[in-house]
């Protein structure tokens, strides 16, 4: 089968913004306690941090940690996680049905994040609070005056500001299962007066609001409408959340996830652009996909863990080949559409639905998806280009016209360099494709890796971790081969 890429210079969708890559660490399992901190660890830091996850978040470059949930945090109070830990509270964690010890919170995970060179993409509780704990919280982290909470931090050790530039108007209010959830007019009157508060605290800060938990959510569209009509002028994204499964074992299905993803964005991105007419405002909202993954494997055993642990292994899907092949054609959607989505969030990052797994007291180990983020963490910075792919089409399941090859491209200009980013989505056949380049001259290959494995559900394991892995393959300047069933990722040096 042939296929041909088509990439111009003067063809951009955006200058990508960095916190495109982003991810997220909820306390939820074992995502904090045995995740990234375990003092008893012999890697542990100083702060009980894990190095071998710390270095490797790291390595991949994550730009950005959204924190501390997620349903967690609709029923969290913020000033648990500061002081005295022998003085904080053990409370009962409704969202998941578990103990929050509190061991760690903001104190801590603000400098968990500097060391990881990541920044906070911090949530508010509008669950059980309101406006004014969360203009509390901005104060805490963001104020250098001579003023209650301010005082507070400083009294805790901490004399300079957070610094914290993004939040989040609480999380998936439109959700029965949320703890105080709202009806779409509600949240709306509360995001508002949330949102002017926490700006009056610090103007330069960035809010999210809520947005639908999933496309397939009944109130989806009225409640962005909603949302919209009342925040509009006082926020400055709207959240996409979305998770994917091979639940009917259906792969060619399954393996045209993202065409879901493009038109749940492109649908919000319409309705952000209808209420922006009705406003007559000179103002975009952006979009924050800050949660996006697969998610389905892990749905039985989570059944099975006793209320009220601590820290149990909830959420640990173990991915296989065919996830990997998802995740990075979902990575490959985001970078298509970043002239409106700024901001996503792989949920989540260690343990949790994650691309990075710990054993407790043990070794630490990569799944499948981890390449696909990784590449994308590392070598996605820069321009997106338009990346025009002319190749074949099957029908799978509900869908009619899913590509065999999906695409994107990514130049950066600093270091002279173009990626590409291709799933062949072709179970049974290799894939020859072309490359053009317009108004490029390919010097050369800088790297080519592949994501394969023969098996589909092939996964990896701390006794077996290279078992699907990225290897070198062998792409020229103008030409690469895909193999059947694989994710590639190809560096061209240009200029």
């Amino acid at each position: 089968m042939k296929a041909k890429l088509s990439l111009s210079k003067d063809k951009i969708v955006s200058k990508i913004d960095d916190r495109l890559y982003g991810s997220f660490i909820e306390h939820l399992g074992r995502a904090v306690y045995g995740g990234i901190y375990e003092p008893g660890h012999e890697t542990a830091d100083d702060m009980g941090f894990r190095g071998d996850v710390m270095e490797v978040i790291k390595e991949m470059k994550v730009p950005l940690v959204r924190y501390p949930g997620g349903n967690f945090v609709s029923g969290y109070r913020w000033e648990d996680g500061t002081g005295d830990r022998a003085k904080r509270p053990r409370r009962l964690e409704l969202a998941w049905g578990t103990i929050e010890t509190n061991e760690i919170g903001i104190d801590e995970f603000q400098e968990w994040a500097k060391r990881a060179g990541s920044e906070i993409m911090m949530a508010v509780n509008l669950g059980t609070r309101g406006a004014e704990e969360a203009g509390n919280l901005v104060e805490y982290c963001n104020a250098v005056t001579d003023t209650y909470y301010a005082d507070m931090r400083r009294k805790n050790g901490f004399d300079e500001p957070f610094g914290i530039r993004t939040w989040c108007l609480g999380n998936e209010m439109d959700g029965p299962w949320q703890i105080c959830h709202l009806e779409a007019k509600e949240y709306a009157r509360k995001a508002c007066e949330a949102a002017k508060i926490m700006k009056w605290t610090d103007p330069s800060i960035e809010l999210v609001a809520c947005g639908s938990s999933s496309s397939g959510m009944p109130t989806f569209g009225e409640w962005e409408e909603t949302v919209l009509r009342e925040c509009y002028e006082h926020i400055d994204y709207i959240s996409l959340h979305s998770y994917y499964g091979n639940r009917e074992n259906n792969t060619e299905e399954y393996l045209g996830s993202s065409l879901d993803m493009d038109h749940f964005i492109e649908t919000v991105a319409a309705i952000c652009d209808k209420v922006k007419a009705e406003k007559k405002s000179e103002k975009d909202i952006h979009l924050s996909f800050d949660e996006w993954n697969v998610w389905f494997h892990s749905n039985e055993a989570d059944k099975q863990i006793p209320r009220w642990s601590i820290a149990p292994p909830q959420l640990e899907d173990i991915y296989n080949m065919e996830d990997a092949l998802v995740v990075g054609s979902l990575v490959n959607s985001l970078i298509n559409h970043s002239d409106r989505v700024k901001i996503g969030c792989l949920a989540q990052l260690v343990n949790v639905i994650a691309p990075v797994m710990t054993v407790t007291g043990g070794k630490m180990w990569l799944q499948t998806i981890f390449y696909p983020y990784m590449y994308a963490c590392r070598y996605g910075r820069g321009t997106a280009l338009k990346a025009t792919c002319e190749c074949e089409k099957y029908a799978a399941g509900k869908w009619d016209a899913i590509p065999y090859v999906d695409c994107s491209a990514v130049y950066n200009e600093e270091a002279g360099e173009v990626t590409v980013f291709v799933v062949n989505r072709n179970l049974k056949e290799s894939v020859t494709l072309d490359l053009g380049l317009e108004g490029f001259t390919v010097e050369s290959v800088l790297e080519h890796k592949i994501v394969n494995h023969d098996d589909m559900k092939a996964t990896n394991s701390v006794d077996n971790q290279e078992e699907v892995i990225a290897r070198d393959g062998n792409a020229k300047a103008d030409s690469v081969e895909l193999e059947p069933h694989s994710y590639n990722m190809i560096r061209l040096k240009v200029k």
